[in-house]
């Protein structure tokens, strides 16, 4: 399992995610649980960046008692289940002995909930669309996850014209509905991520059958994912690829934004080109670089700055 940052760069609509860290699941032991990895995994990435306000978000199967006591400057975002024990806040201390109730009273079951919410209409910018839905918000405890931690359940009405047909709970309360329902639908590039990883930088394909293939070769190749995306982002990306690339395929009229392939390939043009460039200025030729290394005739630096490789 891997976590990973998601960002929004200013050439791509999609949010992107970035793998930064990477953990085997082995059974019969504690690491056998992903919710105790995410756990640890997130406290890692908080400690790395102080001072940093952490956003979690998983599906349903990233909630548990491994979540009780996250620090402050961590919230977390996930669906939430149907059989939910939700209760409500803690009542205010009585002046009498004995320790103070942690909880209030159990609530009724979502459905029940959905039924007597008010719900307003937000708008929400999603999977690349933006929509009107209804959502409500409920302020409650989750104490068999979260304990006396305060969340927010956000019950949202995309289809239906009662009850609702999503319910997500968040630990933050500054949150607005909408941004908890575009944060948790952030988190499917998450699995855009992974299928890159597969399909494009070979992730599936470590010749090594130990276990070395999943503790060190797929880690690796997560970061060389992160450092290509990193580049393009910052020294790779110019406004005429895509031009460049419908001229290299016209029937592809419908692509705007740069992809995954095409910023490995970018990537890969410049390596090589940087390659021959310091020993002799007129390489490479045709005979040693195939054609789609060529420069770029509409990059005025022909495959990018090469100024900025390191080398």
């Amino acid at each position: 399992m891997i976590l990973g940052i998601v960002v929004t760069l200013p050439f791509c609509s999609r949010p992107v995610c970035l793998p930064v860290l990477a953990r085997l699941v082995v059974k019969d032991t504690t690491s056998a649980s992903r919710l105790y990895l995410a756990r640890r995994m997130i406290d890692m990435l908080a400690a790395a960046l102080p001072g940093r306000v952490i956003h979690g978000v998983g599906d349903a199967a990233y909630s548990g008692k491994d979540l009780a006591g996250l620090d402050d400057n961590i919230t977390w975002t996930t669906r939430l289940r149907k059989d939910a024990a939700l209760s409500g806040l803690a009542p205010p201390p009585t002046g009498k002995r004995g320790r103070p109730k942690l909880k209030g009273s159990r609530l009724p079951a979502l459905k029940i909930l959905a039924a007597r919410a008010a719900f307003t209409q937000v708008t929400v910018t999603r999977y690349g669309k933006t929509a009107t839905v209804q959502a409500a918000v409920i302020t409650c405890l989750w104490y068999s996850v979260f304990r006396s931690r305060k969340v927010q359940v956000v019950l949202i009405r995309d289809k239906s014209a009662a009850g609702y047909d999503l319910a997500l709970v968040t630990t933050d309360l500054d949150a607005t509905a909408g941004q908890v329902i575009e944060r948790y639908a952030a988190r499917w590039s998450v699995e855009v991520a992974n299928e890159d990883a597969k399909q494009i930088f070979g992730v599936g394909e470590a010749r090594n059958r130990k276990a070395g293939a999943v503790r060190r070769t797929v880690p690796f190749t997560l970061a060389c994912q992160t450092l290509t995306t990193v580049w393009y982002a910052t020294a790779g990306h110019h406004d005429a690829d895509i031009t460049a690339r419908r001229e290299q395929q016209p029937w592809y009229t419908s692509k705007t934004q740069p992809s995954t392939t095409d910023m490995i390939a970018k990537l890969r043009r410049v390596l090589i080109a940087a390659r021959y460039l310091p020993s002799r200025p007129d390489q490479p030729t045709p005979a040693e670089i195939p054609a789609d290394t060529r420069r770029n005739p509409h990059h005025p630096a022909g495959l990018g700055d090469r100024s900025s490789m390191i080398t």
